[in-house]
């Protein structure tokens, strides 16, 4: 349902991310390809340095349906393939100065796209033998939302809410400025009766309280291994709990043994913390 969501959305920020970053980057004109003859026309290819989760096809495409539709892209690979060192992924062939002028789009998509396809897939590595959820965050890079969203479920991980828009996840400042758990929860009840009631708790006293109020979600932020353990202890009914603070690559098979009635972590991590696949565009002739 989120996936098919995320889809629809994506057919308009594609167009809406390309024509921002062509335009940060073109402004009035490129002034160093504007040194190339107009009528000279070269061949070029994509190859990455290091193994890589491919993400970012659409963005690629929609690239040269802005600048110059004549060029033509003969795709290698497709999204969610693994991409190995030395690998040519991508062959263009088309006008010299389109090429040059597209070319650092093309690749600061594709890097930073496939490096967080790249890492979701690394998790997803780690959580294959469990049936707990790994998820995204919010925590996402200005303008990449939705694109960095798309890359986690390229890389084999979940999407967590999209935004502030379609799902509710009440914040520990949320329940002071409505005056509780209890209050909180049965607000947004009221006022989004098929909406998911996600709700942050701290301690065990607040878990109980999410409980009793009967939240879909109870995220459980930083607790100690003791605190996990008794939260075990606790009947849950169908609510589900995810687990949220400080987990990486690093910790990431600790909390998955230790998590007793955990069904999803969600890890800013996965977004926030990425690493730009070494790729690199050369021309042939």
């Amino acid at each position: 349902m989120l996936l098919n969501k995320l889809s629809t959305l994506l057919e308009k920020d594609i167009p809406r991310c390309i024509s921002r970053a062509l335009e940060e980057d073109i402004n009035s004109g490129d002034i160093t390809s504007k040194l190339i003859p107009e009528k000279l026309r070269s061949k070029a290819e994509i190859v990455t340095r290091e193994f890589a989760i491919l993400c970012g096809v659409s963005w690629v495409n929609e690239i040269f349906a802005q600048l110059d539709a004549s060029v033509q892209l003969h795709w290698l690979a497709e999204d969610g393939d693994q991409i190995k060192p030395d690998q040519v992924f991508l062959k263009l062939e088309g006008s010299t100065k389109v090429l040059l002028t597209a070319e650092r789009t093309i690749l600061n998509f594709l890097q930073t796209l496939s490096g967080t396809a790249t890492r979701a897939y690394q998790y997803a590595q780690i959580a294959k033998h469990s049936n707990i959820q790994i998820l995204d965050t919010r925590k996402t890079i200005p303008g990449l939302r939705l694109a960095q969203k798309y890359a986690v479920s390229i890389g084999g991980c979940t999407n967590h809410r999209l935004g502030l828009y379609d799902a509710f996840l009440i914040k520990e400042n949320h329940i002071k400025a409505c005056g509780g758990i209890s209050t909180a929860i049965e607000r947004a009840r009221k006022m989004e009766p098929n909406c998911e009631i996600q709700i942050e708790v701290e301690n065990l006293e607040e878990f109980r309280q999410a409980i009793n109020a009967k939240a879909d979600i109870i995220l459980v932020d930083n607790f100690s291994t003791e605190d996990m353990k008794n939260i075990s202890r606790i009947e849950t009914y169908s609510t589900k709990i995810e687990a949220s603070g400080n987990i990486n690559l690093n910790n990431l098979a600790n909390h998955l043994k230790s998590s007793l009635q955990i069904n999803r972590i969600s890890c800013g991590d996965l977004t926030k913390s990425i690493k730009a696949i070494d790729l690199s565009m050369r021309l042939l002739d």
